[in-house]
């Protein structure tokens, strides 16, 4: 969310109606979240003076680890230079630390493959953020979910009850850091998701959303006690579950 919403921060900072705006001082604290959307706290280092250049040698971009060589154009200014700055820097200071971790895996190649190419600065911005919404419908669309053996005939479902959740179940990555919530598509995903986790013996499916609009799924190592919930699901494991125990 934080790296989609700061792309179409940039997208706009690239397409202006002032030009192509550069942050000079590109720093996360210069960042702050509002209603979902990323938002610049400082605009008095932002510009939209292009460097001017005579040759291709007077355009190179240096950071501390790497230097990029861009055009210089006819009009005598660095082409993209502005765009290509912010968009490195957003790959150095949010990209490299948060896409990696909190995909499902089958979308994880998808965003490494972003992560390299801003890296490299082979993408522009207009490139990055297709990319990302093609990431973000094949996430909320769930078509990125691979064809499997149909796992939720494996559970028995209760609607209008929930578990007494066991105590010390984690798993990473968590919306949750007391237990192990992760969003879904569906409950069927769900199911593939706690057979891939050898402990896991339930789970409940609340009317939680996600920014998405993913609903969140709480998973358990244990359960104890059914109590009503009249907006959950819960799934338990036919082989952790018995007839008269329900």
């Amino acid at each position: 969310q934080i790296c989609l919403s700061l792309v179409k921060l940039l997208f706009y900072l690239a397409h202006s109606p002032l030009g192509s705006i550069v942050l000079l001082d590109f720093q996360p604290r210069q960042f702050v979240m509002v209603d979902g959307n990323l938002k610049v706290t400082d605009m008095d280092d932002a510009s939209t003076e292009e460097l001017s250049c005579k040759e291709d040698s007077d355009c190179t971009l240096d950071f501390p680890t790497k230097s990029f060589p861009l055009k210089c154009s006819v009009a005598g200014k660095c082409e993209g230079i502005n765009e290509k700055k912010n968009l490195f820097n957003a790959y150095r200071y949010f990209f490299t630390y948060l896409l990696p971790h909190s995909a499902p895996p089958a979308l994880q190649p998808l965003l490494s493959d972003i992560l390299n190419a801003t890296g490299d600065l082979r993408y522009g911005i207009n490139e990055t953020l297709r990319d990302f919404e093609k990431v973000l419908h094949l996430y909320k669309s769930g078509l990125y979910l691979q064809k499997r053996p149909l796992l939720l005939q494996d559970y028995v479902s209760l609607k209008g009850f929930r578990t007494v959740e066991g105590e010390g179940y984690k798993c990473w990555p968590s919306y949750s850091h007391l237990g192990c919530l992760l969003s879904i598509h569906s409950a069927e995903e769900a199911a593939a998701i706690c057979n891939s986790q050898p402990r896991c013996q339930s789970f409940i499916v609340t009317q939680q959303r996600t920014w998405t609009g993913r609903p969140l799924a709480s998973f358990q190592g244990s359960w104890t006690d059914l109590i009503p919930d009249a907006n959950a699901v819960v799934y338990i494991k036919r082989s952790a579950s018995s007839g008269e125990r329900l």
